[in-house]
């Protein structure tokens, strides 16, 4: 269905609008991103710089339409072309938000969420997100923290909740869905991503080398599709790692090519899940350094 297809079928009071996702790296975006369009369109690693794109998640109601934004960490250490163009990215999408959620973990706020918050504008409504409660075992604590960060700024809602146990994401709904302006919905209501296929495959590959290789590997290591071909429900997909040096190159492999293995099967697996229908994957890796030295090379592989 198309978006016109669907406004024609919607209330008059029909609510619509783009709801940005922002905060320090490692707060949780993209999990609760993930947990609120019931779909894993955005990927999660406890790696910093996972999320490096702008991620569109769509989530359809009865008379409401969020469209969630998933942005990249803001970088506050190390200007580089890189971080340059991922602070851009946050920045970009902020002007064009009509609810901001600025999401810090429980029980943790330091100078990098408020180097962050300074940068929100002042005439979006925000609601601060308390991700991650459920880590606080004393609840008593969560209300005077609340309180402190409440404190930085005339926030529209404070809504504690956990992404990965679900908990208090309808109230989060609730009051996100008071800010949206009227307005027809912009997508079909299956949609749960703008972003194509292709693009969501290599993003799983990407998840599964940082989360199977770990912290050694340099953030810059992406992925590209080489060939995307789907002939019926089958998906055949063939993707190279990119990464900086043969020593990297190795721990992607792994001792007899057991890491690559793992890596394969576990993106596998969650693309069928995505993509509802068999995927034949097959996985290089490849030294190419120097890709992320220049906002060129950033735009040659997909970057804003």
């Amino acid at each position: 269905m198309t978006s016109s297809d669907a406004a024609s079928d919607t209330p008059s009071d029909f609510r619509c609008g783009y709801i940005a996702i922002v905060g320090r790296p490692n707060v949780g975006k993209s999990t609760l991103m993930n947990a609120l369009i019931g779909a894993k369109v955005s990927i999660t690693s406890r790696k910093a710089q996972t999320t490096r794109h702008r991620i569109t998640g769509i989530q359809t109601h009865e008379k409401a339409q969020f469209v969630y934004i998933d942005t990249p960490g803001f970088q506050t250490k190390h200007s580089n072309a890189l971080n340059r163009t991922l602070n851009r990215t946050v920045t970009t999408t902020l002007t064009a938000a009509d609810v901001i959620l600025f999401v810090v973990e429980a029980g943790v706020f330091e100078n990098a969420d408020k180097q962050v918050l300074a940068l929100l504008p002042k005439d979006v409504p925000c609601i601060l997100v308390i991700n991650k409660s459920d880590h606080i075992k004393d609840k008593a604590i969560l209300m005077p923290f609340a309180q402190k960060v409440a404190a930085e700024r005339d926030f529209a809602q404070v809504v504690p909740v956990s992404a990965k146990q679900r908990f208090q994401l309808s109230v989060l709904e609730q009051e996100i869905e008071k800010y949206l302006p009227a307005n027809p919905p912009m997508f079909g209501p299956d949609d749960i991503t703008d972003r194509s296929e292709k693009f969501l495959a290599a993003e799983i590959v990407r998840e599964k080398v940082f989360r199977f290789v770990g912290e050694e590997l340099p953030y810059t290591s992406t992925v590209l599709i080489e060939k995307f071909e789907q002939e019926g429900n089958l998906r055949r997909i063939f993707a190279a790692i990119l990464v900086e040096r043969d020593g990297h190159k190795a721990m992607v492999i792994g001792h007899k090519g057991a890491k690559l293995k793992e890596i394969s099967t576990q993106a596998r697996q969650d693309m069928e899940k995505l993509f509802d229908g068999p995927i034949y994957l097959e996985i290089w890796v490849k030294v190419k350094s120097g890709w992320a030295d220049n906002e060129a090379g950033l735009r040659a592989y997909g970057y804003e």
